[in-house]
């Protein structure tokens, strides 16, 4: 580990505040070492959390937290933030089951103000805090710190109308590194390099009053930092004629300052300390680089926005080890190329998660069938609705957890109307160290309950393609969720086959106990089907149910398990009972899946065993429950 002297001395802001502003430079180097290696041994979110180095420190050194509120949009970047505030020693259990959750998190830390894991929520929640304080009468201050990726999501805008329309004191800092994950896409980043830019007038004032003196004694400097002058004028002026500069945010009602270089500490404290004594709506705008003072991830930061381990420093890049089995990520993504070469009504929508959803290669094959629409779920969502109905399809590509953020329009824009948009709902069930702001365990309950609409749940990586074909053909909205990772390495067929919709098939014949199996759980429930000779069902779909298939396992059992990835209040559990009781059966029915609890962040294997849902635990509540 490399020596840490000022930092050690630092266990909570106090610390930080106690030392002279010219000794800061220093503390952003150690805590940038200090990152580079604990990150580099336990993995998680990387380049954002080198950007943002000098911006924590300078935070943390004139906001008096924790009675001041730091919000972190996000939480990508919030790795220096609990290395600041009492967290450092833990840092090493980051992400891992019982450790420090990979986001700010309000049970973990009083420093954690706001539990995130979405983007574009920091606005929004450091407004309400400041209210709360105005009412209460104190004097504390709120900030909100947000990316530029984040900033062009609807839900900002939102707490920007309604913030500038308020006299509470209000700072929000928009952290600009020209990145989402992968490059930001839309209007409002153009709108802000313009900006930049045009403010390299300011900065080069600033340097030439600065270093007047000694221009004037170096001979032919003055000539060289006047063409250097000119230069920038030239390139600012060509920008002019958009008359954009600060104009945005004022009107909005905030007080704009910046750009500021967002990697100088003791700039950036004067600054905040100015701004700290402002009333009002405050905005300030730092430029940052992401993965700044690690060049492998500032050279790539979408390969290195997050890790699991890292190469040192002047290490050539180790190609990565490909997978033992195709991911479903990479299933859907072969298929998406394949279906778009057969039909060229093909188009696909993602919200900003092009790498993780699998549409790099659509990208390339089909640049103008493909949409990445900025992290704008909502957005996504209706923009898929008006092109189905004017005859396109589209697949809309998108996390389970962030298809929660686009609901009404899923209802409202594309349920409702019947329109034939398909949804291939990545991530579903549980995921691990992303914890439970990214677990997809609801998409079941909230996606059956609407009309119109067809749900399928795969159990393997051929059946995956089978029935993302066969809802792509439906002339109705559909949802196909599969789990992030591997499945049980099923080969996968090349063509486009299909399924009859809303019909199981019997994956093993047993006797007096019948398991019905939705999806990723049909392996687990083989598993224990073994040690009780159970029938085993693969559903297939959550929407339309086979009532005929279960129909008949209960006239042909004992015992009813049904067993699911998702939450099991409302889930595909529930739907069976809701069958049950239509044809007025009585059957002993016991239903497992996601318990009524906040799931946790750690290895997948832990947390499914926790839940009671690995084929260990599944095999002994059905023995448990059969016994009683």
């Amino acid at each position: 580990m490399s020596p840490t002297p000022l930092l050690d001395t630092i266990t909570l802001p106090q610390d930080l505040r106690a030392l002279s502003r010219n000794q800061l430079p220093q503390v952003a180097e150690e805590l940038r070492a200090f990152l580079l290696e604990s990150v580099g041994k336990t993995g998680g979110h990387f380049a954002s959390n080198l950007g943002a180095v000098e911006l924590t420190v300078a935070l943390h050194y004139v906001y008096h937290t924790p009675q001041d509120k730091l919000v972190w949009d996000v939480g990508h970047q919030s790795y220096p933030h609990k290395i600041l505030t009492g967290r450092k020693s833990r840092m090493g259990s980051m992400r891992q089951y019982g450790g420090l959750a990979g986001f700010p998190k309000r049970a973990e830390s009083e420093y954690d103000a706001f539990g995130v894991g979405h983007s574009s929520t920091s606005i929004g929640a450091a407004l309400g805090m400041a209210v709360a304080d105005k009412l209460a009468g104190n004097e504390h201050r709120s900030v909100a710190i947000i990316g530029d990726g984040a900033m062009t999501a609807g839900q900002a805008f939102e707490a920007l109308n309604c913030a500038g329309d308020t006299d509470v004191n209000l700072l929000v800092i928009l952290n600009d590194n020209e990145m989402s994950i992968s490059p930001n896409v839309g209007a409002l980043p153009k709108y802000l390099a313009t900006n930049a830019v045009r403010d390299m007038r300011g900065v080069l004032h600033s340097f030439k009053q600065q270093s007047e003196k000694v221009l004037n004694i170096l001979p032919g400097a003055l000539e060289i930092a006047q063409k250097v002058e000119n230069k920038i004028k030239t390139i600012a002026s060509e920008a002019e004629h958009a008359k954009q500069s600060l104009s945005l945010f004022e009107n909005f009602g905030f007080n704009y300052t910046g750009p500021v270089d967002g990697h100088d500490v003791e700039r950036l404290v004067e600054v905040l300390q100015d701004l700290r004594g402002k009333k009002g709506p405050q905005l300030l705008h730092v430029i940052t680089k992401k993965g700044q003072g690690y060049k492998l991830a500032e050279n790539d930061p979408v390969k290195y926005h997050a890790v699991s381990t890292l190469a040192k420093e002047g290490d050539a890049p180790v190609a990565p080890v490909p997978p033992p089995k195709p991911t479903y990520t990479q299933i859907f993504g072969q298929w998406l190329c394949d279906q778009a070469a057969a039909d060229e009504r093909l188009v696909a929508i993602t919200p900003a998660m092009r790498e993780g959803s699998g549409l790099v290669e659509f990208e390339q094959k089909f640049p103008e069938r493909y949409f990445d629409v900025g992290i704008a779920e909502q957005h996504a969502v209706t923009f898929a609705g008006g092109l189905a109905c004017e005859g396109a399809k589209p697949v809309v590509a998108i996390y389970s957890t962030f298809l929660q953020r686009g609901y009404d329009q899923l209802v409202h824009d594309v349920a409702l109307q019947n329109l034939p948009v398909l949804f291939a709902v990545d991530r579903a069930g549980i995921v691990g160290a992303d914890g439970p702001t990214h677990a997809g365990v609801y998409d079941l309950s909230f996606l059956r309950c609407l009309p119109n609409m067809v749900v399928a749940a795969p159990s393997d990586e051929q059946e995956c393609r089978l029935l993302l074909s066969t809802c792509y053909q439906l002339d109705a909205p559909s949802a196909v969720r599969y789990p992030r990772g591997s499945g049980k390495g099923a080969k996968v067929s090349d063509g486009l086959e299909t399924v009859p919709v809303g019909k199981g098939v019997l994956r093993r014949q047993g006797r007096q106990t019948a398991i019905l199996a939705f999806g990723s759980m049909v392996q687990p429930a083989l598993a224990a089907a073994e040690e009780l000779n159970a029938t085993v069902a693969d559903m297939r779909f959550v929407k339309p149910l086979d009532e005929a298939l279960i129909v008949e396992l209960a006239a042909e059992h004992d015992y009813l398990v049904t067993i699911e990835e998702n939450a099991v209040q409302g889930g595909a559990g529930s739907a069976v009972l809701e069958v049950l009781a239509k044809h007025k059966i009585c059957k002993p029915v016991l239903v497992l899946g996601v318990p009524d609890q906040v799931t946790e962040h750690g290895d997948p294997k832990q947390l499914m065993a926790d839940l009671g849902l690995s084929s260990e635990t599944v095999l002994a509540q059905i023995r448990r429950w059969l016994a009683a």
